[in-house]
């Protein structure tokens, strides 16, 4: 994520903290059109994420499942705002000017709520699996406090997978960037740390969940069965695409540094870098519509909130209006087995 400002924008005239002047390229339209690119993910996530905000948190009754989503939802709404951040500094001729502390928070931001969406992903993975192979003990065991204290614990973790990778960015003073720091093998360390505790695990335990989801799936007699597989193959490839090319990115560009590559695949390297990181932060903006959007319940309370929403701001004053009985009291339908939760809503109770 570290080039990630130069390569959406490509180069142009950047001041530095020497008060010095790189002369650079100006915008193409090419660039110009990765700006809008770049800028349309944040804003789909930042959309797609307050919605499943507003509706979690205020207008669906609390349930396990919602406690799960309003956490990822959150974390992926601070994401998009954070890379939103990101491109307007970098608007900003890159050059960084608030100081080391300053940087360092905001690569806090960015790793703290990226490990905790990896992690909220994984933990509903393993919520899907339980209250589909055991039945009856995810009635008696699956609580809200418990689900409130497990959201709390993988902040925590979050937090502590984040120092690492805090305590080594750093500003360039030659430049004026928020960046990492030159050594190649503290770069190594933090790439490989951040593949495995970031990637690699969260990625084995989401696949054996939702493949031992689908065995089960198998053994019932659904008529829903193969919506099931969609959304299932789904989240899968879509945690997969979003962030495996960003992890083996980050490996050939350590690779091109220790084995001297030549300028010109360093160049394609430099390129391609903005494409992999913007597609992880596209995982934030697809995490609504494969988890949430794709609920016909939520889509029934979203529809019903943003119909009130336009009856208010568009009704005269001298109007008695009569708000529907069923907008005011939005409430999740309770379902006796979590089973039929897997083909019904993503949200489970």
């Amino acid at each position: 994520m570290q080039k990630m400002a130069g390569t959406i924008f490509g180069p142009q005239n950047v001041t530095t903290t020497d008060n010095s002047t790189v002369e650079t390229e100006v915008f193409s339209g090419i660039r110009i059109f990765k700006i809008c690119i770049y800028f349309a993910i944040p804003v789909v996530g930042l959309i797609g994420n307050g919605l499943v905000i507003f509706v979690t948190g205020y207008k669906m009754k609390t349930t396990v499942n919602s406690i799960w989503f309003l956490n990822l939802a959150i974390a992926d709404f601070i994401i998009s705002l954070t890379l939103i951040i990101t491109i307007i500094l970098a608007l900003c001729k890159m050059a960084w000017h608030f100081g080391d502390f300053k940087c360092k928070f905001l690569q806090f931001m960015i790793y703290l709520n990226m490990f905790a969406s990896i992690f909220l992903l994984t933990t509903i993975s393993l919520d899907r699996c339980l209250c589909t192979w055991m039945v009856v003990w995810t009635r008696n065991n699956r609580t809200l406090f418990k689900a409130r204290i497990i959201c709390k614990i993988v902040w925590i973790l979050s937090i502590g997978c984040s120092i690492p990778a805090v305590l080594n960015h750093t500003t360039t003073q030659l430049k004026g960037i928020c960046n990492y720091p030159t050594s190649i093998q503290s770069l190594k360390s933090l790439v490989t740390y951040r593949f495995i505790v970031g990637f690699l695990i969260p990625f084995l335990i989401i696949a054996f969940s939702y493949i031992a989801i689908a065995v089960q799936i198998k053994r019932l007699k659904e008529g829903k069965q193969l919506r099931s597989y969609r959304v299932i193959i789904a989240v899968v490839l879509a945690f997969f695409i979003c962030w495996l090319p960003y992890h083996i990115h980050e490996f050939y560009d350590i690779s091109a540094e220790v084995n001297q590559w030549s300028e010109s695949a360093k160049e394609v390297l430099l390129n391609t870098d903005a494409v992999v990181v913007c597609l992880t932060f596209l995982n934030s903006s697809l995490n609504p519509i494969l988890y949430v959007f794709m609920s016909d319940e939520y889509k029934k309370k979203l529809k019903q909130s943003l119909l009130l929403v336009l009856e208010t701001a568009f009704v005269e004053d001298h109007l008695d209006l009569k708000v529907p009985k069923q907008t005011k009291d939005i409430t999740i339908s309770m379902r006796g087995n979590c089973q039929d939760d897997i083909y019904n809503s993503a949200f489970m109770t």
